[in-house]
Formats: structure tokens, sequence, C-alpha cells
């Protein structure tokens, strides 16, 4: 079949595909579809919290700031909202050392903060890291967990994303 159909009345018309393009304001057509972006990937909001509610802790216990009300004050935050953080220290350390290697991949969250709320107000962390009572019920924890992030997103995520957020809010040095 010819790229070219016959002339019609109102002129030629052309058979195949093009691809719209656009840069800026201007729109033009070519033959071959654009090349995807790579996808941007940055340490996940809840891994960035977790490391500053480490942080925060550290300060803390070395004098550096006298209580929880002053790192408030000295943040722009709320006590409430100070507690909240904190709060994540109390998870099982395999659930911080997963959410630590979580990353965000083009603005997508693969965990909620507050899903992670819930965990925390389970005190056990056999409980918390979703291991089976005698009943077979999963936890909250587990339930959590297994919808809002997914095991298998977390194996993809490499040693040095867990690193690099740390370094990113200055836990650990280069």
């Amino acid at each position: 079949m010819s790229a070219f159909a016959p002339a019609t009345s109102s002129g030629t018309m052309v058979a195949g595909k093009l691809h719209r393009v656009r840069k800026g304001h201007k729109k033009t057509f070519t033959a071959t579809p654009p090349v995807a972006p790579e996808p941007v990937r940055r340490p996940a909001r809840l891994a960035i919290m977790l490391a500053l509610a480490h942080k925060i802790e550290r300060a803390i216990s070395l004098g550096a700031v006298r209580d929880r009300a002053e790192v408030a004050r000295r943040l722009g935050l709320t006590r409430a909202r100070v507690t909240q953080l904190l709060d994540l220290t109390l998870l099982a350390p395999g659930i911080q050392e997963q959410i630590l290697f979580a990353e965000s991949v083009d603005g997508l969250e693969p965990m909620a903060e507050r899903a992670m709320r819930a965990a925390v107000r389970v005190e056990d962390w056999a409980k918390q890291r979703g291991s089976h009572g005698g009943d077979g019920q999963e936890t909250m924890s587990e339930r959590a967990l297994r919808t809002a992030v997914g095991v298998e997103d977390w194996d993809r995520v490499a040693h040095a994303r867990a690193r690099n957020s740390l370094m990113f809010i200055g836990l650990l040095s280069a």
C-alpha cells in the first residue's frame, strides 16, 4: 500500500502514523514516537520522616534540645506532630529498615504514614512484624504493609537508597 492515496477533490490523503511532540507551547508531529523519560526516583516521604524522627530523638538524648516541646518550637511544628514523628521510632526494627529502603517513583509514594500509625499502636514487635497468633488472623501492621507497600517493591530497592536517604537528612556522613 502506498503512503499516498489518490488525490481527492479536497487534496491528497496521507496514510501513516504520526506522533505529536510538544515542546513548551510549540506542537509538532514526528514519524518516530518520543522516548519515554527515565522514572524519577527519590527516598519515600515516610523514610525521610523516620530518619528525621531518629535525628530528633538523638538530639534530645544528647541534650542538644531540652524536650519535644522545644523541638516543636524550633521546627515550627505542633507538639502533636512531633509526637507522631517520634512514634515512628516505636516500630519494629525490621519494619523501620523496610521503610528506610522504600523509594517513591515518579511521585507515587509506596506507603502512607497513616497506615503506619495503626501499626505503631501495637506495642508487641512480633505482632507489628506480622507474626500470626494461634487464630491465623493477620495483624494491623501486616494488613497495612501488605496493602500499602507490597513486599515485592521493597525487594527491588537497593541498599544505597537507604544510605542516600539517611545522608540526605544528615544522619550519615559521606
